[in-house]
């Protein structure tokens, strides 16, 4: 596990596997998103670990559920491990939501109530994938829809309780911090300044569509300006962080990608 990387990386695709393994061209570090290669053979295995040493990586999945009433696939958690042993990534991560009931997948990131009994359970999962990994692990905000009438705290005081019991850190994703305080009417700086940057591993930017009454998070075109003016509040708040854009829908040529990450740079180069 090397230390964090500087600048803003770009998630590795399979479509862009092969140029970036042949071509290596300069980016600052990668994120494998882990269930687009769980189920890969050695080929794209081979593609991965010769990225993997040239480039810092970080380790992301998407299914782990970990506010799921069901118990853990530990079979899918398996094979993460041994990406994470091939890969030696300098974080690895998942959501703070829940994404399964009864074995049966919804292929969403689902919000959670913000309890004293909710965070009682997840900070026993997360300590649990923890000691299963054998390393910290950091929990990613997710974008949403809707709030508990339950919920008793904040989403950020929500947060904080997990990463400090749990010992965690947090993936900060700026661009689901700007779709939630829209649809919630959450005030997006004040849930920034709450956070404990010390814990807050790297970050993700994204793309939005505007639906009129809600912000949508789609990953499939350039971060708005709104986006990118909360990023650099964010990194006066918490300091600079490595920071992946996301762009995970109608993915474009790497070059598009590429040239992307080169603007967000710019668009932070003073601070």
């Amino acid at each position: 596990q090397g230390g964090a990387p500087e600048g803003i990386g770009i998630g590795l695709r399979s479509v862009h596997l092969q140029e970036i393994a042949a071509e290596k061209p300069e980016i600052a570090w990668l994120e494998v998103l882990a269930d687009n290669f769980i189920e890969h053979g050695d080929y794209a295995l081979e593609h991965l670990k010769e990225i993997a040493s040239h480039y810092p990586v970080s380790l992301h999945s998407v299914s782990m559920s970990i506010g799921s009433s069901d118990p853990f696939d530990y079979q899918y958690l398996g094979r993460i491990k041994e990406l994470e042993r091939l890969l030696k990534p300098f974080c690895l991560s998942d959501h703070l939501c829940w994404s399964s009931v009864h074995g049966v997948h919804f292929h969403n990131l689902l919000p959670l109530p913000f309890t004293d009994e909710t965070v009682d359970y997840i900070v026993g999962r997360v300590s649990t994938l923890q000691d299963f990994f054998g390393r910290r692990m950091a929990i990613e905000n997710i974008s949403s829809y809707l709030s508990f009438d339950q919920s008793t705290m904040s989403e950020a005081e929500f947060i904080n309780r997990i990463l400090e019991r749990a010992d965690c850190d947090m993936l900060l994703d700026v661009s689901n911090v700007a779709v939630t305080s829209f649809n919630n009417d959450m005030d997006a700086l004040s849930y920034l300044r709450s956070l404990p940057r010390e814990r807050v591993a790297y970050m993700h930017l994204g793309g939005f569509e505007d639906r009129g009454e809600y912000l949508l998070d789609t990953h499939s075109c350039l971060v708005a300006d709104s986006s990118l003016d909360l990023y650099r509040e964010a990194l006066k708040i918490v300091g600079r962080k490595p920071t992946l854009l996301e762009w995970d829908n109608e993915i474009p040529e790497l070059s598009l990608l590429l040239a992307e990450a080169q603007r967000i740079e710019s668009h932070i180069s003073d601070i």
